[in-house]
């Protein structure tokens, strides 16, 4: 018991994502035309999205959880415990597998839940909006007078949870998109999501409701 309470104990600090930022944002370049009389054009910027995200407990929760439950040692734990579980129930003996059973399933959510109430209670990033701008560049995040851009090329993967969009940018690293922020630009953001990374990456269900 002790030894898979260690296990999901490693898993949930490895659950702790954190907002991925990467270069300074850039304006849209101009070309000068190669003409006897120089014209500038500007360079087509594609699809464009702009919003601001406010983090709450409930919004990192379910981000964590997501993490949680799609890594191997949150899966194998929860199935332990369900194993627990059954064969209790089953020969209704051996009190302990009840226990360990039941540990192992509500071990995750519970110190989850708590680690996510307390950061958004004390970081100082989530008391404050953030503000996403996002092109063919990059993803652009502001607050007050930092500002870094990721560029695509270092987005891994980008998902669907139950309450946000989800782009990582490395296993432990994420930028989270509140579907309660962004409105009518969900699906925007879901455009641009697609246009700038590699299909194969893009694990987003298309068919989501705010």
């Amino acid at each position: 018991m002790e030894e898979m309470t260690k296990e999901n104990e490693k898993q949930v600090m490895e659950t702790e994502g954190t907002m991925e930022n990467a270069t300074e944002e850039t304006l849209d370049e101009n070309v000068e035309a190669d003409t006897e009389d120089s014209v500038e054009v500007d360079e087509d910027p594609g699809k464009s999205v702009t919003f601001d995200v406010h983090m709450s407990s409930a919004v990192l929760y379910d981000y964590q959880m997501y993490y949680a439950y799609t890594s191997a040692s949150g899966i194998l734990g929860t199935c332990f415990g369900l194993l627990g579980i059954m064969l209790y129930l089953r020969y209704r003996e051996q009190l302990l597998f009840l226990i360990i059973g039941i540990m192992l399933v509500l071990y995750t959510p519970i110190i989850l839940k708590y680690r996510t109430f307390m950061a958004a209670k004390l970081n100082t990033v989530y008391r404050k909006p953030l503000h996403y701008e996002i092109n063919k560049k990059g993803i652009t995040v502001s607050q007050e007078e930092v500002t870094q851009t990721l560029p695509w090329e270092n987005c891994t993967k980008a998902v669907t949870t139950p309450k946000s969009i989800v782009v990582y940018s490395g296993r432990k690293n994420a930028c989270v998109f509140p579907k309660k922020d962004l409105g009518e630009n969900l699906p925007a953001l879901i455009a641009v999501i697609a246009e700038n990374m590699q299909p194969s990456r893009v694990k987003i269900n298309t068919n989501i409701t705010l």
